[in-house]
């Protein structure tokens, strides 16, 4: 099992930012992703930053740790430039770089783009733009020239030489529970990531929780299973802070909490970066010894 972190981007680069991703490297993580929204939940009035950028800036100060977001969505962003961006961006972090997709969520920044009067998009609306995204943009990943009229995004005669550092393309990790996203992460993705079951957040517990991921995960299967794909050639990761569980109240509660998931099947866990007086509080101590002694106690157990 690895172990990443989410560094949220509301400091400035020159006010602690850098040294927060460097440390991030220093303490072993295996990778460091950041939210790729314009902004979010309880942040929204206060500094935030762009993905690209920031993930830019932090290529040129890391050099062994992967970075990505977690994750992109169609709420803002179209296949075409997104491709251009993702393409410089592996260019600059040498090949480091894994692209969080889903199909985003109501709320926070989802209506920025919209017209006066325009109604948000349902959840039908939101995984039928999703299902138009995730293949176009992986062919203009991979392919040199592409062209495509769709419902909702067009692309005429679009080049992206010389293409992604990996090949053949940078790896997608495709966030999706319903069976339409979970057919996308089986067939588009290298690697499916999700947060739980929403809908046990706050009333569930964490017995709840696992059973509910387990189902998930049995879906995801049978997904892979409609095109004859090995389920185990797809990563897993959880993103933790939205079950009911609290892995980071203790060194102890983390080991508990990694265990009862890797037996789950889950190759990666993504922790928060601890941010004082927020959602993401937590004891900067508990955080750094679990991110270098946390899985090696897992194992050793």
């Amino acid at each position: 099992m690895r172990l990443s972190t989410v560094i949220l981007p509301d400091r400035r680069w020159s006010e602690g930012g850098r040294e927060t991703w460097q440390r991030a490297e220093e303490l072993g993580f295996h990778a460091a992703y950041t939210y790729d929204h314009l902004s979010w939940r309880t942040f929204r009035d206060g500094p935030w930053f762009g993905a690209v950028p920031t993930l830019t800036a932090a290529a040129t100060v890391t050099s062994r740790m992967r970075l990505g977001t977690l994750v992109t969505s169609p709420n803002f962003r179209h296949p075409v430039t997104l491709a251009k961006e993702l393409i410089s961006l592996d260019d600059i972090a040498d090949g480091r770089i894994t692209l969080g997709i889903g199909a985003g969520g109501s709320g926070f920044d989802a209506t920025a783009l919209l017209k006066g009067g325009e109604e948000p998009w349902t959840p039908r609306e939101r995984a039928d733009r999703f299902a138009e995204f995730v293949p176009l943009l992986d062919r203009l990943l991979t392919e040199e020239v592409v062209s495509h009229e769709g419902a909702h995004y067009s692309a005429f005669e679009v080049r992206n030489i010389p293409g992604c550092v990996q090949r053949p393309r940078l790896p997608f990790a495709v966030a999706a529970t319903g069976p339409r996203g979970l057919r996308l992460a089986a067939r588009h993705g290298q690697a499916w990531v999700t947060t739980g079951d929403p809908k046990l957040f706050e009333t569930g517990t964490p017995e709840q929780s696992r059973a509910a991921i387990a189902g998930q995960i049995e879906r995801l299967g049978a997904a892979c299973a409609e095109i004859d794909r090995d389920p185990a050639s797809l990563d897993k990761i959880l993103l933790t802070g939205f079950t009911p569980d609290r892995p980071l109240d203790s060194f102890d509660a983390f080991v508990d909490f990694a265990g009862s998931h890797a037996e789950l099947g889950f190759d990666e866990i993504v922790v928060h970066w601890p941010i004082a007086d927020s959602f993401f509080e937590a004891d900067p101590a508990v955080f750094e010894k679990i991110a270098t002694d946390g899985l090696a106690q897992l194992t050793s157990s």
